[in-house]
């Protein structure tokens, strides 16, 4: 299928922001999660801190999409959807999507140097993780999951390094066996929607089975409620309080088991739109902030 010829009628504006994907950046929220498990996002140097290190993930986060399709502009013009794309679609051109990719980065690598030398190497990190996976790692079976699951856990781990905080064992286990879960979603879906046409656009597809896929979902499922749980104990070890921690295992467990009945459903091609548009996940993560939180700031 050829790529579209440029659509006069939408906006150059409409089309950059398209490009960026600031919908996506509600995954870089995760950078909120250590500081806040600590107890040190309400003191205004940390919340700085933090702002400033969930503010360069963003624009790393848009970079690579820039460099991402446009290395991708032939392939995602055969993708029943991924064809309406900007880049595929000519709506921008190949080289200004690539001068912009790199600026952001640029401007994301800058911005964590302000904050610490640990932010710095963990936004390099993110960076170099994905540049890697848009160029070979998306093309191996299992790595390619993988990789985006890192991706995750990258977030995780910056808002740790921007704020200086120690990180627990279990809540890295929670955060990598959370996202495998989600990204394997997002695989399932991809297989859902694309059928045969997979191959054409994403070879690595035809390396999966359905049946290959519900195991990952299963098996990382299962790790991260047990992590989580233990977690959970883990920090009601630490404080004297009420069982605020072990009562926010109840609404977690729900919201992960919302969120595979979505997955089997063959919602999980965008994570985020599970998310912002699911109302009761949306409770269940409220109802978890607030009694987590409650034991993080009562204990």
């Amino acid at each position: 299928m050829p790529l579209l010829t440029p659509d006069r009628t939408r906006g150059p504006v409409r089309a950059w922001v398209r490009l960026l994907r600031p919908r996506q950046w509600v995954k870089n929220l995760l950078v909120l999660a250590a500081p806040a498990a600590a107890g040190v996002i309400d003191e205004p140097a940390q919340a700085l801190n933090t702002a400033v290190a969930f503010v360069a993930f963003c624009f790393a986060a848009s970079g690579t999409y820039c460099l991402n399709d446009a290395f991708d502009v032939q392939r995602d013009g055969v993708h029943p959807t991924k064809r309406l794309r900007p880049v595929a679609a000519g709506h921008i051109g190949v080289a200004p999507a690539q001068a912009v990719g790199a600026l952001l980065l640029v401007i994301a690598l800058a911005l964590s140097a302000l904050i610490s030398t640990e932010l710095l190497l963990t936004t390099l990190a993110y960076v170099s993780l994905t540049t890697a996976y848009t160029l070979w790692l998306k093309h191996m079976a299992v790595i390619d999951v993988a990789t985006v699951a890192a991706g995750f856990v990258i977030r995780a781990v910056a808002g740790a390094a921007a704020t200086q905080v120690p990180v627990s064992n279990w809540f890295l286990i929670v955060a990598s066996a959370g996202s495998f879960f989600m990204v394997t979603g997002k695989r399932s879906a991809e297989m859902s929607i694309a059928g045969l046409e997979g191959v054409g656009h994403r070879e690595v597809l035809s390396q999966y089975s359905v049946n290959f896929l519900v195991y990952l979902r299963s098996m990382s499922s299962a790790v991260t409620l047990f992590a989580y749980t233990l977690f959970a104990f883990e920090k009601a070890e630490s404080v004297d309080a009420l069982p605020w921690f072990e009562l926010s295992i109840v609404p977690f467990t729900l919201a992960v088991l919302r969120y595979a009945l979505r997955l089997d459903r063959g919602d999980g091609g965008a994570p985020e739109d599970i998310v912002l548009g699911d109302r009761t996940l949306q409770v269940l993560g409220g109802m978890w902030a607030v009694l987590f939180m409650l034991g993080v700031y009562t204990g």
